[in-house]
Order: C-alpha cells, then structure tokens, then sequence
C-alpha cells in the first residue's frame, strides 16, 4: 500500500450535501480497494490566486489514506468526470524515516561524564553539534489534474 494525499478544489456555489457526496465517494472507492482510509481535512472556503471557470473562490478538501495505486488511477478518473470539482492533485507522501529515534540518542551517549570533564576541557556549545539532520524528501506529484 503506498500513502497519498489529494487536495481537492472544490466548486463554492455547490451545496454542502454536494461536497460531502464527493469526499464519500472517494472514501467508498478507497475501501471498496481495501485501501485505508487516514484523515480528512476541511479547509474552507479559500480566494483563489486567479479565478477558475469565473469564480475567484474555491472550497478546498484535504484526503490522506492509502491505498494501491490502482485505486488513485480510478479515483483520479471519476473526479476528472465529477461536477463540482474545479481542481485536484494527488501526491505521494513521504514515509517516515526511523533514524530519527537514533539521531537522538547519540547526543546524550556523547556527553562526557563528570570525572572525565576534569581531564579534558569542554568544548563550546556551538562545536558539539550533532550530525546534521536529512532534509525532509519533497512530496512526488503522482497525478494532477488541469
């Protein structure tokens, strides 16, 4: 199962038993995939940066679940078809990385104890850095409509 997230850009002027409909057909076809189903977001009623088909607002969605890629090919297609739907784009999310737990315990394993802080002067702060951390991996655009 790989994990997505679609942001939906949605028509203001349709009703919000319209939207709901929309978001639970896509939660239905991601179960009826045996896929799973994570979070969804309500963001509101947005300005747009330029209008689209004449309206300068958009009511945007955000859905995070999982599911086999197959599944984002047939949800892709019935929002492309779906009236009320101005936009949407489908982006892979990135998995979470274990080393994280690691990177913080390797600072408190590096501290010198007492008996040896006699022997050895300490150095300043700034030159006990630990290893630089891993950029967060940019989101991969899997499909986007337009």
């Amino acid at each position: 199962m790989t994990e997505y997230e679609i942001l939906l850009l949605l028509d203001p002027d349709a009703s919000e038993d319209r939207q709901n409909e929309i978001v639970t057909r896509i939660r239905e076809t991601v179960e009826r995939g045996e896929g799973g189903w994570d979070r969804h977001d309500v963001w509101g009623r947005r300005k747009l940066a330029y209008e689209i088909d004449h309206k300068p607002e958009g009511f945007y969605h955000l859905l995070l679940f999982s599911s086999a890629p197959e599944v984002l090919d047939e949800i892709t297609r019935i929002l492309r078809i779906t009236d009320g739907v101005l936009r949407h784009m489908a982006v892979r999310r990135p998995k979470t990385s274990a080393a994280a737990p690691q990177a913080q315990a390797e600072p408190e394993a590096a501290v010198p104890h007492e008996q040896d802080s006699a022997a050895q002067p300490e150095a300043p702060p700034e030159v006990q850095s630990s290893a630089p951390a891993e950029p967060e991996p940019e989101p991969e655009v899997v499909q986007e409509a337009g």
